[in-house]
């Protein structure tokens, strides 16, 4: 209960930040840095994995893909689609996080933190 209670309350406050950071993610990727842009664009990428796809939060929706890639028709159509722009990207994406899943499940990470 004590969980759930954080995690309202911190929603409360995290979703208009996050429509608020998508706004600066607009701006920035027309008038601003791209770097900046680059990151804001990676932490939605992430958020999109992990509720819409129900991956990790550390985890992009690429790599995840390609993952699951022989379980989920999703992940296929990701690829598929991915494939058209950069041949190869949601292998190059496992590649490059996959060392972090297992370093996060090694070490536990993502178990609740809030008892």
């Amino acid at each position: 209960m004590k969980e759930r209670m954080a995690g309202f309350a911190l929603m409360v406050v995290v979703v208009p930040l996050a429509v608020f950071g998508y706004l600066i993610i607009v701006w920035v990727g027309f008038f601003g840095r791209t770097e900046r842009a680059r990151h804001g664009v990676r932490a939605m990428d992430h958020f999109v994995n992990a509720t819409v796809f129900n991956g990790y939060a550390w985890e992009s929706v690429s790599s995840h893909a390609w993952r699951v890639r022989e379980q989920k028709r999703w992940a296929r159509a990701v690829i598929w689609v991915t494939d058209k722009i950069q041949e190869g990207h949601c292998m190059r994406a496992n590649k490059r996080e996959q060392a972090v899943i297992d370093l996060v499940l090694k070490k536990r990470l993502h178990e609740q933190t809030i008892k």
